[in-house]
């Protein structure tokens, strides 16, 4: 077979390889959200972990235990370059979410109220957008429920696959983290809020020394 033949097969053959890549870590993806936008998920990582799951769905972890969040950085729906790691020091509230997202709706006006009341008390708001194929109905969404704070723009979870297994990791969506002033997950959420609820979930890591 000469040179010229040959190098047809190979360039088919690389491009099989690149799409059983893709699929691959399309497959990861969708088995990390396999309970998406659904009213529950999984409770927890499952063998040797330090978090407490409550009957509200609230899991936590002791001060002294926690973990720390991986590195989430990217741009926001805006364009605009955003690291996590950059609010060290103060309180932040993760909230994975998509435009799509039917319990998402129902929690947003929520996150909106307790963004503004909580602001000046050095808690930071940081949205992790998902799923959506375009920026353009997740600004609408932020739009119509009077959403200020910066979302990432992870259209195919690539920053929830960065959360180690037998963490408190983001495994549906809606899903809700807090960290605290060391950057470490504090408490996590897999269904969508209450007011009341979010505030079970913040308060006291606001008010640790």
């Amino acid at each position: 077979m000469s040179a010229a033949s040959r190098a047809p097969q190979r360039s088919n053959r690389a491009t099989r390889v690149r799409r059983r890549a893709a699929l691959t870590a399309g497959a990861a993806v969708a088995a990390l959200l396999v309970s998406a936008c659904g009213s529950g998920g999984a409770s927890g990582g499952g063998g040797d972990t330090n978090f407490v799951t409550g009957t509200d769905g609230i899991a936590t972890v002791a001060k002294g235990e926690r973990d720390s969040a991986p590195e989430l950085s990217g741009e926001t729906l805006e364009g605009e370059r955003l690291d996590v790691a950059d609010y060290k020091g103060k309180v932040v509230v993760l909230n994975v979410w998509g435009s799509w997202c039917n319990p998402c709706r129902a929690e947003a006006k929520y996150f909106a109220k307790v963004s503004e009341e909580y602001a000046d008390q050095g808690v930071q708001f940081v949205g992790i957008n998902t799923r959506d194929g375009s920026t353009r109905s997740a600004l609408a969404f932020e739009k119509d429920f009077g959403i200020t704070y910066p979302s990432l723009y992870d259209p195919t979870g690539k920053l929830m696959l960065r959360f180690k297994k037998g963490t408190l990791n983001p495994q549906a969506v809606p899903s809700t983290l807090v960290l605290d002033r060391d950057g470490r997950i504090a408490a996590r959420s897999l269904t969508a809020l209450s007011e009341e609820r979010l505030l079970k979930m913040l308060e006291p890591v606001v008010a640790e020394k």
